[in-house]
């Protein structure tokens, strides 16, 4: 009888847990209808980096004053708030850890949002970013504030891959987010990556391998995250979003986290290779490739602007298997009116390989290329859609085509999707930016709105846009797998200017000195003699050789890493180390590679600079030295009489007085340069007292105080003349 109890007891223990484990699954793996028309596209809205703040509460007003009824406008089946929901900062912007007030406001705001939208509140997806995680010792701890106040928490989603799918009469759209901010969230600074962890890259390609391969019912597939793939780590094993999104052919991955302060251009074609770095937005692939012989790997990387100061809003439609976005600024207000065109799409903006073989195969979906299409959003009834064509061969746009689109009736609409028959084969030219689109909209009140001009290319052709150095230089590098190599490159530089000199003087014969120089100016002589006189200084030099050392072997700061304080962790170049405050657990080298905004420019804009001015403090005062020799010997032999082969070998000979070393000019310039270098450090140190609540005296004085003493030692020492 015990048995038979057990045996019932286990029968429904299994049903329970396999009930909760399908309600966690309809949770985080969702399928949503999209009724009404226009079937054959799909939008959805998406808002980064709004960054709610105590001490900036406009930005919170002016969110519910203007999103709510926008969306109800635009009707999205989704919206996407990819990371940094709240600032969590000090006033001061100095101290970084979470502020439950500004989570409150969050809240509170976004209830409000979907209230005066209209919209489903479950279709609201909210993610993570790294200022949401500042100062977060652990997921689900007391400090996490996102797993209480965000709209995934209270929609049930609490794990950090979450799928939602849109299903239209012909098509499936796979949305599928990510939060790869930091298990144990460190305060800022040295919190800027994502990190993905194996575990999280094994759910994404689940999630990515959802609904198989149906060639007959293809699946469109985005997702949508926080960090650029520039600013994201390889997990343990080293493989990174980027391999899981190559191999499941995504369409897009949407992110944030950079804001528009490095350029509006925040965009990247990603194919295989090209790992570290990539100079152009888009990286040209094989003619094989292009002609459609085989398959590219490819997906777009679009990061938008940020609420915080651009009030910014993105939305993505996507017809017929294509994407096509319009990025919109709110700073002025609320637009009356936004069109999205999206057919045909912009040249800059296409995935080559997938629109070569479409174009090459037009049998499959012929319909999509027979009319030009957009979505038109307003608040006032449209009168009037026109789409105009214009041809820039010859120089300058010539209008080329020009006719009026009519809204795609539905019965059960869910936006207004307007057409034009066309055409297209007329457009087909191997240039992808001859042809250019712009298409206007009239309202009721006779209100124009232009889009922008877009070039396109109907044989699936890309143009090319070249990155501002800004932008190339957050976006064109793989900076979590530079760190180390940048490292170990200023680490080895230092110490060979500083052990040189002693090789020299151990195995050379040699002398290395500004009298040989001066006969014989090769960069060998050069090289040797200006870092021999920095060796020379030897209490300078074995300062700066101490210095290095300590950076390698110890700890260079120690603070509080945690929005409750605890205890004090300490930092090395390899990462953070610190107790656990809830385990007692050590951590060790948490924040890596995060700790390179400290560590690179501290080596690159402190010490280098550093070393070069001590080094010319010790080379100025040699010549200097010279110098007095010089005159010194000329009183001497005043009463000598000078022939010119004389005269001849002083010109040869004292050349350091053509650089005006009386009046050691040189010698002030660098005494300027100190300060400068002085306040960049202090400027620094007063940064990361207050981030980590640190005593310069007691937490970091080795960091805090060495150069500025090697330098006025340096200053001293070479003032001997």
């Amino acid at each position: 009888m015990a048995a038979i109890v057990v045996e019932i007891l286990t029968i429904f223990l299994i049903m329970a847990v396999a009930a909760v484990s399908g309600q966690e699954n309809s949770i985080s793996n969702r399928l949503i209808q999209v009724n009404g028309g226009p079937d054959s596209v799909v939008w959805v809205v998406q808002f980064s980096d709004l960054h709610f703040s105590v001490h900036h509460p406009e930005r919170a007003l002016d969110f519910k004053e203007l999103v709510g009824p926008f969306l109800s406008i635009i009707n999205p089946s989704l919206v996407l708030i990819t990371g940094d929901l709240t600032d969590g900062k000090s006033k001061d912007h100095l101290t970084m850890k979470q502020n439950e007030q500004e989570w409150v406001e969050y809240r509170d705001v976004m209830e409000d949002v979907v209230k005066k939208s209209g919209l489903d509140k479950s279709i609201f997806y909210d993610l993570r970013g790294n200022h949401d995680n500042f100062g977060v010792p652990a997921v689900g701890g007391t400090f996490d504030f996102f797993s209480n106040y965000s709209l995934n928490a209270q929609a049930g989603r609490t794990g950090h891959v979450n799928s939602v799918t849109l299903q239209t009469g012909i098509r499936r759209h796979l949305f599928v987010g990510i939060d790869s901010t930091m298990a144990v969230g460190l305060r800022g600074p040295t919190n800027l990556f994502g990190h993905p962890t194996d575990k999280l890259l094994a759910e994404l390609d689940s999630e990515l391998s959802k609904w198989g391969a149906e060639p007959k019912n293809p699946v469109i597939k985005i997702s949508f995250g926080h960090f650029p793939l520039s600013f994201s780590a390889a997990s343990e094993s080293g493989r990174t979003l980027k391999d899981v999104f190559l191999k499941h052919s995504i369409s897009s991955y949407l992110c944030g986290h950079l804001h528009l302060r490095f350029g509006t251009n925040l965009k990247r074609l990603h194919r295989p290779g090209n790992d570290l770095m990539q100079l152009n937005m888009q990286q040209k692939s094989s003619k094989k490739n292009l002609n459609g012989s085989s398959h590219v790997q490819e997906f777009w990387e679009w990061e938008m602007g940020d609420w915080r100061k651009s009030r910014a809003m993105r939305i993505l439609a996507v017809d017929r298997g294509h994407s096509s976005f319009v990025d919109i600024n709110l700073k002025s207000g609320a637009k009356k009116t936004i069109i999205l065109p999206t057919f045909p799409l912009d040249s800059r903006f296409t995935l080559t390989s997938s629109q070569l073989t479409e174009f090459e195969h037009q049998s499959l979906d012929p319909s999509h290329y027979m009319t030009i299409r957009a979505l038109v959003f307003s608040s006032s009834s449209i009168v009037t859609v026109v789409a105009r064509a214009y041809d820039s061969h010859l120089g300058n746009l010539v209008l080329v085509l020009e006719d009026s689109m009519t809204k795609i009736k539905d019965s059960s609409s869910r936006g207004a999707l307007y057409a034009a028959p066309w055409n297209f084969k007329a457009f087909q030219d191997s240039s992808p930016e001859r042809y250019w689109l712009q298409i206007e909209a009239i309202d009721v009140k006779g209100r124009s709105t232009l889009t922008e001009l877009r070039p396109f290319s109907i044989n699936g052709l890309s143009s090319s846009i070249s990155w501002t150095w800004k932008e190339f230089m957050v976006m064109g590098f793989q900076w979590a797998a530079l760190y180390f190599p940048i490292l170990m490159i200023s680490l080895g530089f230092f110490f060979f200017i500083l052990l040189l000199p002693v090789a020299l003087l151990l195995f050379s014969k040699r002398q290395y000195t500004l009298q040989n120089f001066t006969t014989d100016k090769s960069v060998k002589n050069c090289v040797g003699w200006v870092l021999t006189e920095l060796y020379k200084l030897r209490s300078v030099w074995l300062g700066f050789l101490g210095y290095l050392f300590y950076l390698v072997l110890c700890p260079w700061l120690s603070g509080q890493l945690f929005t409750d304080g605890g205890e004090r962790g300490y930092m090395t170049y390899r990462g953070w180390v610190v107790k656990h405050p809830d385990t007692g657990k050590k951590l060790e080298y948490l924040g890596f590679p995060d700790i390179m905004v400290i560590v690179i420019p501290h080596l690159v804009f402190v010490v280098f600079p550093s070393l070069l001015v001590a080094l010319g403090l010790a080379v100025e005062s040699e010549m200097y030295r010279v110098h007095l020799l010089v005159l010194s010997g000329k009183k001497e032999d005043d009463h000598c009489k000078e022939t010119p082969k004389s005269r001849h070998n002083n010109n040869q000979n004292h050349r350091p007085s053509k650089f005006h070393i009386g009046t050691r000019w040189i010698r002030k310039v660098l005494m300027v340069v100190c300060l400068v270098i002085f306040y960049k450090h202090f400027k620094s140190c007063k940064l990361l007292v207050k981030a980590y609540e640190m005593n310069p005296l007691l937490h970091f004085p080795v960091y805090t105080f060495s150069i500025p003493l090697l330098l006025s030692y340096a200053i001293y020492k070479t003032n001997r003349h």
